[in-house]
């Protein structure tokens, strides 16, 4: 059996984590957790500062007991699931995400929904604002202090060992939310 937990992961986050470590403790021995990036060839811009490939590489840099796969978005919500599926395998999906939930359920899919407590300090908008305001700052033990509050260390360091905040600071300003 396959659990399948699905996000954009820009970047992953501790409540990405929560769903992931969710999806181990309910995965038998024979059974394995797929991480599924969405919208893995957007083009570079605020709201996805990460290509598909560099997520991948944060989620391995955390785990090595998950397999990663890399969807391409299809901006098509009522086939979205049948063309994810081709990828990500039939299985269960772990969600704390009401819509994704109900998506997969209207497709028939086994859906386990995860309560996230504090949910908002999870959201990725928050989090990427937060790194962007870091991603000058040449103090990375400053940097670490303030991002390990939503990020896995593993991820921190890989996002400092690949220079991967600083082109946060390179996109327009402005809030973007979503």
């Amino acid at each position: 059996m396959n659990y399948i937990v699905l996000g954009r992961f820009q970047p992953l986050h501790n409540g990405h984590v929560f769903l992931i470590e969710s999806a181990l403790e309910m995965a038998g021995d024979d059974d394995k957790v797929v991480v599924a990036i969405g919208s893995a060839s957007c083009l570079m811009e605020p709201k996805n500062p990460w290509t598909g490939a560099e997520r991948k590489q944060m989620i391995e840099a955390w785990s090595e007991q998950v397999e990663v796969v890399l969807i391409d978005d299809i901006n098509d919500p009522p086939n979205w699931v049948e063309h994810a599926t081709k990828v990500h395998g039939k299985g269960v999906l772990v969600t704390s995400d009401r819509q994704t939930a109900e998506l997969y359920r209207e497709s028939n899919w086994e859906v386990v929904e995860v309560d996230l407590d504090n949910r908002e300090n999870f959201e990725g908008w928050r989090i990427r604002q937060t790194a962007k305001m870091l991603s000058t700052v040449d103090d990375f033990d400053a940097v670490r202090e303030v991002l390990s509050s939503s990020l896995p260390s593993k991820v921190i360091e890989w996002l400092i060992e690949n220079d991967a905040l600083f082109r946060l600071s390179t996109f327009q300003t402005g809030v973007y939310a979503g």
